[in-house]
């Protein structure tokens, strides 16, 4: 959908904001871009403040806790596979349990196709909380749970919707109330799914061990409950667009770099979450680590991503986000590749540290890029719901296909090679994106 033009005065001085935001993308000597070529935003935003201020932290506070219960309890799913498989669904292959962690990530991406653009049309409130409400309802429901279609309509579906309500809201917030230092507000909000990602599984542990499978599951719907509070007591919306947005903006696959950047993050989220479900089993399996140790290994990979989601963007918000993006890829799917010949317990806690923090600038630089390549920053929400979209459709299918080779092999060289392949060629992708922006320069901003 075409966006109409804004007032003049307004085009000037949003030009003039958004130029301040990215950096523009420019060599290190460019000069401004033409006024034709300047971003557009549609908020009339020229009177307010960006970058300082309590109220603008306290979003970013509101947004870790949205972060900490949306990616945070996806990443928790490896464990709840394990559970399932030794106790309440000990009867079913390991590949059909986890398609419920696939459908409950897949959702939390292609809610983003509706989320995006209701947010754009001012109900931001409506899905925080919504989106709590069946996050700690899924919680709820799973405990009481003991049938396959039982636990994937409530922490398939429920969660997995729930989370998606979240997920959106929290990274198209930001952008209202920072500029130069966007990145890095979106690096420290990510970072609450990396601590979800290591508290809740070690929550979850120790408490069904004590207190039983219901409890436990309870007891992290009830501190999913309190942490969103705290996101829906500080969280406020800035301004609202002038006009809503449609569900769909189809043009934009007319441009390259869009449909560039969907497929680099189809594959690179085909191949990703492979090495998060199934490092833990194939190190106990092949006696690299013990089962204690094993469980440990993902919390130790969420909490090097912590760091991981950060530095990158810290750094970022002087050398451009896509200049950051394709070498976190590239390192990853490096990283990948040598899973292969790691045999050793040192071995593994290393690559996990490792592939845990430039992973992390892999899974928080997406919504930033999106920003970089959207000429028209009114229709952010829109597309960067539609991408999300097209990757829910990876993730669903991504982790079934490394266990169908599993299975179809009985080795995890091919899922290795898998995880490592698809991260490379989305790290391909993305560097093809800089080069279309950039030319044969090297030193670019963008």
């Amino acid at each position: 959908m075409m966006a109409q033009d804004a007032p003049e005065k307004d085009q000037k001085s949003i030009g003039i904001s958004n130029n301040a935001v990215d950096g523009g993308d420019s060599s290190v000597s460019s000069a401004p871009s033409p006024p034709q070529e300047e971003k557009k935003s549609g908020y009339g935003n020229e009177e307010h403040e960006f970058d300082g201020g309590l109220t603008a932290y306290l979003q970013v506070l509101g947004a870790f806790f949205m972060f900490f219960n949306s990616w945070g309890l996806i990443n928790t799913w490896g464990l709840f596979q394990t559970f399932y498989e030794q106790q309440i669904l000990s009867h079913m292959s390991p590949s059909s349990i986890a398609w419920i962690g696939s459908v409950e990530s897949a959702l939390l991406m292609f809610i983003g196709v509706i989320t995006g653009p209701l947010f754009d049309a001012g109900y931001f409130y409506t899905m925080i909380l919504l989106g709590t409400f069946m996050v700690v309802f899924g919680f709820m429901m799973t405990s009481l749970a003991s049938q396959y279609y039982q636990i994937m309509l409530a922490q398939g579906i429920c969660v997995g919707a729930g989370a998606g309500c979240l997920f959106v809201p929290a990274v198209a917030l930001l952008p209202q109330y920072f500029r130069r230092r966007r990145a890095l507000a979106n690096g420290i909000a990510a970072s609450g799914s990396s601590i979800g990602g290591v508290l809740y599984p070690i929550m979850f542990d120790h408490l069904q061990r004590e207190i039983g499978f219901a409890w436990a599951t309870r007891v992290l719907g009830f501190m999913a409950l309190a942490t969103c509070s705290i996101s829906i007591s500080v969280m406020r919306v800035r301004f609202k667009p002038k006009e809503r947005r449609a569900l769909l903006e189809l043009s934009a696959f007319k441009e390259v770099q869009f449909n560039l950047f969907c497929a680099a993050q189809f594959l690179g989220f085909l191949g990703f979450y492979n090495y998060l479900i199934y490092v833990q089993p194939w190190a106990i399996q092949k006696g690299i680590v013990s089962e204690s140790l094993g469980f440990y290994l993902v919390p130790i990979l969420n909490a090097a991503s912590t760091f991981g989601r950060i530095m990158p963007n810290m750094i970022a918000d002087h050398s451009g986000p896509l200049n950051m993006l394709t070498p976190a890829a590239a390192v990853s799917s490096l990283l990948a590749f040598c899973w292969i010949a790691v045999g050793s317990s040192t071995g593994i806690i290393i690559l996990s540290l490792l592939y845990g923090f430039f992973s992390g600038g892999f899974v928080s630089l997406p919504p930033v890029v999106m920003m970089t390549i959207t000429s028209d920053l009114r229709s952010f929400g829109t597309r960067l719901g539609m991408s999300f979209a097209i990757c829910s459709i990876a993730l669903l299918i991504g982790t079934p296909i490394g266990g169908a080779i599993l299975s179809n092999t009985n080795s995890y060289i091919g899922v290795q090679s898998f995880c490592g392949a698809c991260l490379a060629s989305c790290a391909l992708l993305m560097f093809t994106i800089r080069v279309i922006r950039s030319g044969p320069k090297i030193l670019y901003r963008t």
